[in-house]
């Protein structure tokens, strides 16, 4: 399809994107418990028109839009003291954790062709448990990740296992406050004096638990250290649009102060066109995330921020307990705040999601690892805090559900799967193999019980692979 000849007009226009969400789940309602941070109509109000407000707005040059200067710098000081930065400790809005944390990555490349020119092929160390976000920075700036085991009772890295994995070629330490799958907090601490002693930068992925951590602490409940107050930890990423409930492209990067921050930056003078000057990736950025975020953190202020916190935290613990109640299920590890993971010895947890599906709920499934069993991830937020009844009574319906359905034949699959191997042709077989569950051309699938199980089986290269060649069709 083209442009069309003549404009639509606007009741058409509108009428048309709401038929597009159909297939929605329906975030408002409470149901989905990954993706979606929801602090409730009224607050999502004030950040809607905060954002329209500086909608068209651009943050690449504070000359022109000093608004954007003024919002930024506000934003990441009142971070910076939330995270206990001094006033040495500096930052900058980006778009996401992701955007975050691959400049933390980058910043820590170029401080090390700066401070260590014997680097050859310089490599960052992390846990397995760490965002996918840093082998991305790893594969688009060419640093070596360096992936360590965990416990796998506390799901926690060791910190001896972080040293023992330490080369010439080091340069950068990561660990997670706390992980997504678990929602375990490393042992911040003792990585970071493992980084001291080394010389090197420890990066502190907080995206998740930034916000959350912080105010929990603030109210009392026992915190593990995370933030700026641990010597060592030169570098923090919170995101705004997950637990500080701005909207969606706010995250902040925070280093330890301005001498390390400079490596973030890139400047270009070298064309007929004006000087460019990056703080962080883009260049042309809206306004709108800055100004939702800034009015988020005002309009809320910390009583704000505590009744969503205390409300969110006892429904998460409620979900916690009722969940290990239901004959089958466990929890894995001892979450620290208010996103975990669970699983089933005698269940299989990629059919519950599927149940769960058909009830109008979306929980997230998890693939297994040597580490990890597979697992489903829920995320609780102020949106859903009210829904954990109603989820609790779908999930005890949808466990017996799968508990007399006929299970995955996973040996068949194994089979299948092995035969896909030894192809001459191993994608096209996985392709012929991905359309008899479900999976081909532009179609979304309905279930995703087989298609998690064969993406489990399979090893992580070629599941990757696959799924590029299923994304590459999936988008015209």
């Amino acid at each position: 399809m083209g442009i069309p000849q003549q404009g639509r007009p606007k009741e058409e226009i509108f009428a048309a994107l709401q038929r597009f969400k159909a297939r929605d789940l329906d975030w408002e309602s409470g149901r989905v418990w990954a993706y979606v941070y929801n602090p409730g109509s009224e607050i999502r109000q004030v950040v809607n028109q905060a954002y329209t407000m500086f909608l068209t707005e651009n943050a690449l040059d504070p000359t022109v839009f000093p608004s954007l200067l003024k919002l930024e710098t506000e934003v990441v000081r009142m971070v910076a003291e939330l995270l206990q930065g001094d006033e040495q400790v500096v930052g900058h809005l980006t778009t996401g954790g992701t955007e975050s944390n691959m400049l933390a990555v980058k910043t820590a490349r170029d401080w090390a062709r700066a401070h260590r020119s014997e680097v050859s092929q310089p490599e960052m160390v992390l846990p397995i448990t760490a965002h996918a976000s840093f082998h991305k920075a790893a594969h688009y700036l060419c640093v070596k990740p360096v992936v360590v085991g965990i416990n796998p009772h506390t799901f926690q890295v060791e910190p001896e296992a972080m040293r023992a994995a330490i080369t010439p070629n080091t340069i950068l330490l990561v660990a997670s406050a706390p992980n997504w799958s678990q929602g375990v907090v490393d042992p911040i601490p003792e990585i970071a004096a493992i980084a001291r002693e080394h010389g090197l930068l420890f990066h502190v992925d907080a995206c998740v638990g930034g916000f959350y951590l912080s105010f929990l602490r603030k109210m009392g409940y026992p915190v593990p250290d995370f933030d700026f107050s641990v010597p060592g930890v030169t570098s923090i990423s919170a995101d705004l649009h997950k637990y500080g409930y701005a909207a969606k492209g706010a995250s902040t990067i925070l280093y330890r102060n301005r001498d390390l921050r400079r490596y973030q930056m890139f400047a270009c003078a070298e064309t007929t066109a004006y000087t460019l000057i990056n703080p962080t990736m883009l260049s042309t950025k809206s306004g709108g995330p800055m100004a939702g975020a800034w009015a988020v953190l005002n309009y809320l202020g910390e009583e704000g921020f505590f009744h969503i916190v205390r409300t969110v935290h006892e429904a998460t613990q409620r979900l916690i307990a009722g969940i290990h109640d239901i004959p089958g299920l466990r929890v894995l590890g001892e979450p620290a705040m208010c996103l975990f993971s669970f699983t089933s010895d005698t269940l299989h947890v990629f059919q519950l999601a599927d149940a769960m599906a058909r009830r109008g709920w979306y929980i997230q499934a998890q693939p297994s690892t040597p580490f990890t069993p597979r697992s489903l991830h829920i995320s609780v937020n102020y949106g859903n805090a009210h829904q954990v009844d109603a989820l609790l009574q779908d999930l005890r319906e949808s466990v017996e559900e799968v508990r007399q359905a006929t299970p995955i034949d996973t040996e068949n699959i194994r089979a299948m799967v092995a035969w896909a191997l030894q192809s001459p042709d191993p994608m096209a077989a996985f392709r012929q193999l991905m359309g008899t569950v479900g999976i081909q051309g532009t179609e979304l699938p309905e279930e995703l019980a087989l298609i998690n199980e064969i993406l489990d089986i399979l090893p992580d290269h070629l599941a990757d692979a696959l799924l590029i060649e299923y994304f590459n069709e999936l988008y015209v």
